[in-house]
């Protein structure tokens, strides 16, 4: 199976790295370090090679950084890994910091009066370090590219990965590399630039209409590239990870070199060349200017276009969502006749649901390791089962499960939280809150123009209401066949990105009582143009979202009386579609199970 349950944090282990690391820095001249869950390619997955975070702290969350001190060691973590890192980290020897209420520049100002912190170049972003000297500027503490201090002390250190790349079928991506190549060299041409840097690797894929293996979970690869203004490309990227269709695939204007060459390649080249300031390494920008190149800042430039998913895209991703939609209605109806049962875990869940999704017999792999939390291990937001942690599921609980597939025509991310047994009123209230929040988003209809943070408050009114609220994002933007958690597009108070056609987002507000439950419920949907309505302005262009994903949500826990009219009415449409979609996919018991879970409320 792709899941495995192997303990990855040891807080044990952080007292005599991080001497270990103060010793190395002291002997550098340096007063710190900053230690970003990052790689070079500034992407939210990396490689085993990079978790230089997990290494020295412990914390295995897929975003924050740690700032070693002399005297402190501060893991900076956002509202979905509160929970989560006081049970990683050893807590005598890191302090949680919440981030971003609590910013870097501040807390190093408290904690060191003095001195040279160092970074990794590669690790950082040049719009995340100009940040940080802004918050430090005043002071006697200053900054100093270096090399990777963990890395020095790190004896083990596993290997770059060679994954190996595979052609991705134009007909799935809806546009060929060379269109697409093209497309974005007329707009480099236009803007006056000559070259622009890519170096996020679903940005590369996407261009060059490929996938890798050099990241679990997500189908990408590592390297860098240099897309020139008349459509050109040169790869960096390891030759071994290529075969002689992969290369045939790319063609012949895209040029393959050895990684250790872009440097060379970089400062080789005729400005201005574009970077993106908010995602590309600092050492990119520090390169061209030692060339006395001109950078331009601006968005990397496959970002927009690849969040606007074409049709074959969106058709695919619908294909996909129905094959795991039948997958996950045969977990939930196996779910309900094992859960009575005494002996039920986390881990026998986990392995149910990924046997399920491999008898499709298209699973490629699974989008991220499955969240399966039973009781108070579901208000750990991204909460991994191990053999440590493995839970009873026991009776009149709540069971939330976070899951995803990768398949070559999609990329699925589904949650649905369930009743084992009678969980109380109280929980019963809360899910319903919880679905009113995705319904709310669900119906929603805008305004062209709009961004994520606009529409953010109407999956929190109801929690609102109550008293309540969630730590995290309604929604994350979601690739085709590509990462699972994908810019720029969310649903999130900071999002600024207007939503266009064809951008894919999660749909799922959560809520979470720590040390007793926690409630998520989670589809995804794709911005559409909505129909024009009788008697609506018609100068006004609006959007809505369609839903892709269709599995039932749990009857026994929504509280009918919470909810208007119009809502009863969307679930009963929704239960309606699911079952017509999937019935003809199911096996007989799961098809009857789903029948009743459809029924009308």
């Amino acid at each position: 199976m792709f899941q495995t349950f192997d303990v990855q944090a040891n807080p044990a282990t952080g007292a005599q790295r991080l001497a270990d690391l103060r010793a190395h820095l002291a002997q550098q001249g340096l007063a710190g370090f900053i230690v970003p869950r990052a790689d070079l390619h500034q992407g939210e997955y990396v490689a085993a090679r990079d978790e230089r975070l997990q290494w020295l702290t412990g914390f295995t969350g897929s975003a924050g950084f740690c700032v070693v001190l002399p005297e402190a060691a501060g893991v900076f973590i956002d509202g979905r890994y509160r929970t989560q890192v006081k049970g990683q980290v050893d807590l005598a020897q890191f302090t949680p910091v919440p981030w971003p209420e609590v910013m870097p520049g501040p807390w190093i100002r408290q904690h060191l009066g003095a001195g040279v912190l160092g970074f990794d170049p590669w690790l950082h972003s040049a719009e995340e370090i100009a940040k940080l000297q802004e918050a430090l500027a005043g002071s006697e503490i200053s900054l100093r590219a270096c090399a990777n201090a963990v890395d020095a002390i790190w004896p083990d250190q596993p290997a770059a990965p060679l994954g190996r790349a595979f052609a991705h079928p134009d007909a799935l991506a809806g546009a060929s590399s060379g269109e697409k190549r093209a497309r974005l060299a007329a707009a480099l041409r236009a803007s006056g630039q000559r070259a622009a840097v890519i170096t996020l690797p679903d940005s590369l894929c996407w261009l060059l209409n490929i996938r890798g293996a050099d990241v679990p979970r997500n189908p990408v690869l590592h390297g860098l590239a240099i897309l020139h203004d008349d459509g050109g490309l040169a790869l960096f990227a390891d030759a071994a990870k290529f075969d002689e269709s992969t290369l045939a695939h790319l063609g012949p204007e895209v040029a393959l070199h050895p990684l250790p060459s872009f440097t060379a390649a970089l400062q080789a080249l005729q400005g201005p060349v574009r970077v993106d300031r908010a995602t590309a390494p600092l050492a990119v920008s520090t390169l061209l200017a030692e060339a006395g190149l001109a950078v331009a800042w601006g968005d990397d430039p496959c970002r927009l276009p690849k969040a606007c998913k074409t049709e074959a895209e969106v058709q695919g991703m619908r294909e996909a969502h129905l094959r795991d939609g039948a997958a996950m209605v045969e977990f939930l109806c196996w779910l309900d006749a094992r859960a009575p049962q005494p002996g039920l875990t986390e881990i026998e869940a986990v392995r149910a649901l990924e046997g399920y999704r491999r008898s499709t017999n298209a699973l490629h792999d699974i989008s991220f390791d499955t969240i399966c939390g039973a009781g108070p291990n579901g208000a750990i937001m991204h909460y991994r089962v191990t053999e440590q942690s493995n839970r009873l599921v026991g009776q009149d609980t709540l069971l939330l499960v976070d899951s995803g597939a990768q398949y070559l025509d999609g990329t699925t991310d589904i949650t649905r939280t369930m009743a084992i047994g009678d969980p109380g009123d109280y929980a019963r209230a809360c899910y319903t809150r919880v679905l009113q929040g995705v319904i709310a988003i669900s119906r929603a209809r805008w305004p062209k123009g709009l961004a994520g943070r606009d529409l953010d408050p109407l999956a929190r009114a109801a929690l609102w209401m109550a008293g309540q609220d969630f730590n995290h994002g309604t929604g994350h933007g979601v690739g085709a066949f590509l990462s699972v958690h994908e810019g720029p597009q969310r649903l999130s108070r900071v999002s600024d990105v207007p939503f266009e056609v064809g951008m894919i987002l999660s749909n799922e507000p959560g809520y979470y009582r720590e040390g007793e439950f926690g409630i998520r419920l989670e589809n995804l949907i794709v911005v559409q143009p909505a129909p024009q309505l009788q008697g609506g302005d018609p100068e006004r262009t609006q959007l809505m979202f369609e839903t892709l994903t269709f599995a039932p949500f749990d009857r026994r826990l929504i509280v009918t009386a919470l909810l208007s009219h119009a809502e009863i009415a969307w679930i009963n449409a929704y239960h309606a579609e699911v079952l017509v979609k999937l019935e003809d996919r199911l096996s007989p018991t799961a098809r009857a199970w789903c029948k009743a879970a459809c029924a009308p409320l």
